[in-house]
């Protein structure tokens, strides 16, 4: 039954090219990484890094991030994977579903950690130019569930309720065929694309920097999730009663409180640099603006080589060494 303005699930969820199986869900994930990796670029880059730096980075947190997110989601669903008559493989068997964002946040975290070490970029530098642009990625993750007709909420009166076959494998047993059901991706997509308007006016307000910008999104993002992931009625573990997504998002908004009370004490002055000291990247238009010619240049390749000392000592004075 279809109400005036309930929302239909798709009609297909993937779709064959040749030998190859597209997925929706797929493409909206890649969309969601391209988006991030071009969001963060742009607000890296401004902020004093070498373009296309941030390339050097994901290529390190995406993998890793998959790898947790996989993790993660296998070790909170365990009866999935476990047990009599499973089989072990398909806990790698990513491509039939099962990955969850906080494990991607966890996994990522390290791979980011890693990139940044390598390119000189300090870490919480490239986490506040990501925070934003990981709302944006997490919008288009959810909109991937709403082809694959999962993660719905309870079931609903309101004219908005999603529509989902009774065959569905999560379909609450009990219910006619018809019932609405609370669209929880949409629900989240609106609130993390709120989250990057509110984000980006309090980083203007607050001049949020060394890692207070991450902390915003983790709270914010923590506090939806904890909410949205209350009502949504596919299987899970359950501790102390809650589940499991919602004790790590309740764990979001607290490492986030954590993050901006721990860093604010920790980095008082402004941050100068996006880059470690003695990593700073120098454009070379900046090596030529004097006038100076090649020949000049090489003729002082020391100088041009190393780092600007005074710029250093000027950036000490209200940084420190810390990532």
């Amino acid at each position: 039954m279809s109400f005036p303005l309930s929302i239909p699930s798709p009609e297909w969820s993937f779709f064959d090219l040749g030998p190859f199986r597209i997925h929706a869900y797929a493409i909206c994930i890649l969309i969601g990484i391209f988006l991030a990796t071009a969001v963060t670029s742009r607000r890296l880059t401004k902020r004093g890094a070498e373009p296309g730096v941030v390339l050097d980075i994901i290529l390190w947190a995406v993998p890793l991030g998959i790898v947790g997110a996989r993790i993660f989601h296998v070790l909170t669903h365990p009866n999935d994977y476990f047990g009599d008559g499973k089989n072990l493989l398909e806990v790698f068997a990513v491509w039939n579903g099962g990955i969850a964002i906080f494990g991607a946040l966890l996994g990522g975290a390290v791979g980011a950690y890693i990139g940044c070490r390598r390119a000189g970029i300090r870490f919480w530098s490239f986490a506040d130019a990501l925070a934003p642009a990981m709302l944006i990625a997490q919008a288009m993750g959810r909109l991937g569930n709403w082809f694959n007709h999962e993660l719905y909420g309870l079931p609903t009166t309101l004219p908005w309720g999603l529509e989902i076959e009774s065959t569905n494998a999560a379909y609450p047993v009990g219910l006619p065929a018809g019932t609405l059901f609370h669209p929880t991706f949409l629900y989240e997509i609106v609130w993390n694309l709120v989250g990057v308007a509110v984000l980006l006016v309090l980083e203007r307000k607050f001049r949020l920097r060394w890692g207070s910008a991450f902390g915003v999104y983790l709270i914010w993002y923590g506090v939806g999730r904890s909410v949205f992931e209350s009502i949504r009625v596919d299987p899970s573990e359950i501790f102390f009663g809650l589940r499991t997504n919602v004790w790590a998002a309740l764990f979001a908004v607290v490492l986030g409180l954590v993050i901006i009370l721990v860093q604010s004490r920790r980095h008082t002055g402004v941050e100068l640099s996006p880059y470690l000291p003695g990593r700073e990247w120098k454009p070379l238009s900046a090596e030529v603006e004097s006038g100076e010619t090649d020949s000049t240049l090489e003729d002082h390749g020391n100088e041009a080589a190393e780092p600007v000392e005074s710029r250093e000592v000027d950036a000490t004075s209200t940084t420190d060494t810390r990532p």
